[in-house]
């Protein structure tokens, strides 16, 4: 199970949005209870005035001759208290009878929702409501009570509440929108740090980072700038090292084939010799140790053969004298000669390769020689085929050296091998890139991308 990934600014976008609409929640709960109590003060001081009010008539027309013989009068005060969605309502004591005066709901507040109606009336119920005793001289005369309608008190709540959601919607939106663009502004160096890893992962030590306005961006820089440079030196001294030792190993190689042409060579070619005058003399004298004497010959004739094919792999033919595609025709006509025809190879050559660097050729040279002898002795292909190609590029001439099987094409077990990381190391040495995949007949295929040194690219 992957867990999905946010771009960073479309996470940090969200949170803040998310952090605004818990705001906005708290704003519109805030405002919500606002507005319950700034009505619930309303009505209280709408209740305290006409209960006042109704207790001042009632002693007029007790002390004042002439005074209106009407109680309660509603109409004296409760108009310029009226407000939309308000009742007043007096009920005498000991009496039956209700007076009421209400005035009509605003037209908005058949807009309200339904569902905001009933979460309002389930958060808030009925709060809207105010009574009052209405008493004169310690003797009570009546209650008075005013109501604010639920609905009124809904679409006033509903009005406050569209208008505050329509203004932070709009300074959300402009704020995601800034926050995005100055986050973006901000990370945009870490695309050239990613660029630049992905560089380094390609083996391109030469990548840098440049200097970052932000302190933890450049922090970032620098460290990958010195990780860059210590695996830059690193591989410059395994280069070193690895070039000393293929030298080295060169010149063994050099020496071991010098010993074995003139110990080994010399004895065997007495050998053959000593068992050519035995023969002779055998057939002259007992004729019954001819076949002897012949069969040792035929073994000192098939030693002398192995050992010039050891010769030639241990010091193949100067490159410098004959040419870098005249020695791999060698190599390939040895082969063929050596297996006979359980496995053909073949020689493909596109381009001028000669002359070469010396250096250079020899390289090439035991770079296909480890190929073509792993795939001899491993792959049980019964074609090889080596292409030899210069090409042009952005960078300068290359040569590409391909070798490629129709085996079994076992890249894991050959990775193991000494021989290819022998090839490994020398096109490394040589600035080169060797790949290994799955040729088009089914088989191994080698690839070596080797650039051209300076002096033989413009040549």
């Amino acid at each position: 199970m992957t867990r999905s990934r946010l771009d960073l600014k479309l996470r940090l976008t969200l949170q803040i949005a998310a952090l605004m609409a818990l705001c906005l929640v708290g704003a519109v709960g805030w405002l919500l209870l606002d507005g319950v109590r700034a009505g619930e003060v309303q009505v209280a001081r709408i209740a305290d005035l006409m209960a006042r009010d109704l207790a001042f008539q009632r002693q007029q027309m007790q002390w004042v001759r002439g005074a209106p013989g009407v109680f309660p009068d509603l109409q004296r005060l409760a108009p310029a208290l009226m407000a939309p969605g308000l009742c007043i309502a007096f009920r005498p004591a000991g009496a039956e009878g209700l007076q009421r005066l209400c005035s009509g709901a605003e037209p908005d507040d058949g807009r309200t929702p339904e569902l905001f109606q009933r979460l309002y009336d389930g958060l808030f119920g009925a709060r809207g409501t105010a009574e009052r005793m209405v008493a004169v001289g310690g003797a009570a005369e009546g209650v008075v009570t005013v109501t604010l309608a639920p609905e009124t008190q809904a679409g006033r709540a509903w009005r406050e509440v569209s208008r505050l959601a329509v203004l932070v919607a709009a300074m959300l939106l402009v704020l995601c929108a800034l926050v995005y663009l100055a986050l973006a502004r901000a990370l945009r160096p870490t695309r050239i740090i990613g660029e630049g890893l992905d560089r380094l992962t390609r083996g391109d030590l030469s990548a840098r980072m440049p200097a970052f306005d932000l302190a933890e961006l450049s922090a970032v820089g620098q460290v990958f700038n010195a990780l860059a440079a210590r695996l830059q030196a690193a591989l410059d001294e395994s280069r070193s090292l690895t070039r000393r030792l293929i030298a080295v190993q060169d010149e063994e190689r050099r020496s071991l084939a010098r010993e074995l042409h003139d110990e080994f060579g010399q004895s065997l070619a007495a050998i053959g010799a000593v068992a050519a005058l035995a023969g002779q003399t055998a057939a002259r004298d007992c004729p019954a140790l001819v076949p002897e004497c012949q069969s040792i010959g035929r073994t000192a004739q098939s030693m002398m053969q192995a050992l010039r094919g050891a010769l030639l792999r241990l010091r193949p033919p100067e490159v410098e004298e004959l040419g870098l595609v005249a020695s791999l025709e060698g190599l390939v006509t040895g082969w063929n000669g050596r297996l006979g025809a359980a496995t053909r190879f073949s020689l493909d050559v596109t381009g001028q390769l000669d002359p070469l660097e010396p250096a250079f050729a020899a390289g090439l040279y035991r770079i296909a020689q480890e190929a073509i002898t792993n795939a001899a002795k491993h792959a049980g292909a019964s074609n090889v085929r080596l292409l030899l190609a210069r090409e042009t590029g952005p960078a300068g001439d290359v040569v590409m050296l391909t070798v490629e099987d129709d085996g079994r094409g076992a890249p894991a077990p050959a990775a193991d091998g000494f021989g290819l990381l022998g090839m490994r190391e020398r096109v490394a040495v040589m600035g080169g890139e060797l790949s290994i995949g799955t040729a088009p007949a089914g088989g191994l295929l080698l690839r070596a991308r080797l650039p051209l040194p300076a002096g033989e690219a413009a040549s």
